[in-house]
């Protein structure tokens, strides 16, 4: 891999690689963008086959979350890590505390917080070292499990969506395809049965496909029988690149939203989910109330504020329909560029020399 080639392409900052061999530590983090403040980002722990496949996750990733903080209107830039390892086996104390020692070496230009293969538990092996980290447990003023505030931020998205879709925002008597039924699809359904809407779920647990079909009365499919259900809205709760072209032409709904990351398999597959009429709500913004939530703990967590703000999501999935129509693209082409203009204007706005930047956790 030719890295700064790479990096070039979308204008990357900084990778960083992280090497402890008393722990077995090996991350790479990624720093993608950093106009409207501090890169924040989970930390992955994943099996990586090659070194190669690690680095190229840590930077699609990253540049990810740039998008994803911007177009929830957080001050914070993108970023990412991956740690190379298997999560069930290879972690230790000295792993995460050695980490944290890399990232107080950023002095704040890099945030982490827990992603796929790591905890809160480990969270605060981290925290033991830096402050710069988020998702801790709550004895340090964390906000805690942030899966039932990302299926708020899903809900709310979702009434958005549907206003564009049917005129009206309310889900009563809407049928909801959900595909998936883990922690954050669980407490969506709560939120869509509360409100009216019938449900129709899959998932490879069954246990969890039960709890669903005991406590909100949802009917139950096979999983390769959930995309052609007759139903107004597809929430895809599960894998990534779901939207293919396999899938798209057994969909028989108006709108496609849901919390799964990387929905659509490649971009034209959004093309052609405009084409069909089927009114997409972009991923990265819809399950944007995760990081909202966790942001807020930056400024020293309170639920009443961090809740209001996952709450801007239903006009962020508006303003992305308004600037689709505006420029006569697709959402999820939209829903870049309502990230880019906001980095831009706060780029050409900071124009000035400071000798010593803000440092966001001076609030705490």
């Amino acid at each position: 891999m030719e890295i700064f080639k790479r990096m070039e392409q979308h204008d990357y900052e900084q990778l960083v690689f992280c090497q402890d061999k008393n722990s077995g530590l090996k991350a790479i983090i990624c720093i993608h963008d950093t106009t409207l403040g501090p890169a924040l980002g989970g930390t992955r722990m994943w099996n990586y086959d090659t070194e190669e496949e690690a680095i190229e996750d840590a930077i699609r990733l990253g540049r990810g979350m740039t998008y994803k903080n911007a177009a929830a209107g957080l001050n914070l830039g993108g970023g990412k890590t991956v740690i190379i390892g298997d999560p069930l086996k290879d972690k230790n104390e000295e792993m995460f505390r050695a980490f944290g020692r890399f990232i107080q070496g950023l002095n704040g230009r890099y945030i982490t917080a827990e992603d796929v293969g790591t905890t809160v538990a480990d969270m605060d092996l981290i925290h033991e070292e830096t402050d710069f980290v988020t998702g801790i447990s709550p004895a340090f003023g964390s906000s805690g499990n942030p899966s039932p505030v990302t299926a708020y931020g899903i809900y709310i998205g979702m009434k958005a969506a549907a206003l564009e879709a049917f005129g009206d925002d309310s889900l009563e008597g809407k049928t909801v395809t959900v595909q998936g039924v883990g922690n954050v699809a669980y407490t969506l359904c709560k939120h869509l049965h509360e409100e009216g809407a019938k449900l129709i779920v899959t998932d490879i647990n069954q246990e969890a496909v039960q709890r669903a079909v005991n406590d909100f009365g949802a009917v139950t499919v096979a999983p390769n029988e959930i995309y052609s259900q007759e139903a107004d809205i597809f929430a895809p709760c599960a894998m990534g690149a779901i939207i293919n072209d396999d899938t798209i032409p057994q969909l028989k709904v108006k709108v496609v939203a849901g919390s799964a990351n990387n929905q659509l398999k490649e971009e034209r597959h959004g093309d052609e989910l405009e084409a069909r009429g089927i009114v997409y709500a972009p991923d990265f913004v819809i399950n944007s109330g995760g990081v909202i939530n966790v942001a807020d703990e930056l400024y020293g967590y309170n639920n009443e504020r961090a809740m209001k703000r996952v709450e801007t999501i239903y006009d962020s999935i508006t303003r992305i329909f308004e600037i689709a129509k505006r420029d006569g693209i697709p959402s999820y082409i939209a829903a870049e560029r309502m990230a880019e203009e906001r980095i831009n204007r706060v780029k050409n706005s900071r124009s000035q020399f400071l000798r010593n930047g803000h440092n966001i956790l001076s609030r705490r």
